[in-house]
């Protein structure tokens, strides 16, 4: 396993700005999808909130479709949007990179994001654009069927469990939502602003997250299999 300060090596993301969420204005009705792949059809045509007039195009997955754990982001950014995959750009590339440190790749994890097209200035979603957008995530839950979810930051936790609470306060802490262990972790984009490395650190605390991540999962993995 790699030493944890070798994870990190990128330089400090430019920060955004953020705007209020708005109140949602509707509910989507759950449509319940025959697989995948027709999901994504799907949601690559979606005119269901006002994302769709400026999207470059739909970001709905990456990795396998049968994986483990599930890792599940706030909304795609500008490379994400020119490239129609979710965590692709340098937050996507720590991501895979504190994923390899214990050895987990695309075959073991499945990523997508509460939105599926990109909230312009890389605001955060709209209560009115997760709320279209959930659906689509749910069935992505249910199709994929991980053992282990992954929330990526405060939006991803408000997201699917409803807990309003700070990530620093939650980060790390395993919950039960739908018979499935999910964990609270940092989104990458935050490790990328936070750059020490000294104990208690976002990334210092980070690798001890991801470390209970793969001890979970091969846990999981030990009981599935005996």
């Amino acid at each position: 396993m790699s030493e944890q300060i070798s994870l990190f090596d990128l330089a400090p993301e430019p920060q955004t700005k953020k705007s209020r969420a708005k109140p949602a204005e509707s509910i989507v009705p759950h449509v319940v999808y025959e697989d995948l792949g027709r999901l994504s059809a799907e949601a690559k045509s979606c005119q269901k909130c006002p994302l769709a007039s400026t999207r470059l195009n739909v970001v709905v997955e990456r990795g396998s479709r049968n994986a483990a754990i599930m890792i599940i982001g706030e909304g795609p950014g500008q490379n994400e949007d020119e490239t129609g995959l979710p965590f692709v750009g340098r937050s996507g590339e720590l991501l895979d990179k504190i994923l390899a440190s214990v050895q987990l790749g695309e075959q073991e994890v499945y990523i997508c994001n509460i939105v599926k097209c990109r909230p312009p200035e890389n605001r955060v979603p709209t209560e009115q654009e997760a709320a279209a957008c959930k659906p689509y995530l749910l069935e992505q839950i249910r199709l994929v069927d991980p053992k282990i979810i992954l929330l990526t930051g405060a939006t991803a936790v408000r997201g699917i469990t409803g807990d309003k609470r700070g990530i620093t306060k939650i980060r790390g802490e395993w919950m039960s939502w739908e018979g499935r262990w999910v964990m609270p972790i940092f989104h990458p984009a935050y490790l990328l602003r936070n750059q020490s490395r000294a104990e208690g650190s976002p990334k210092s605390l980070m690798w001890q997250d991801i470390k209970a991540v793969k001890a979970k999962y091969e846990e999981l993995l030990g009981i599935l299999s005996g």
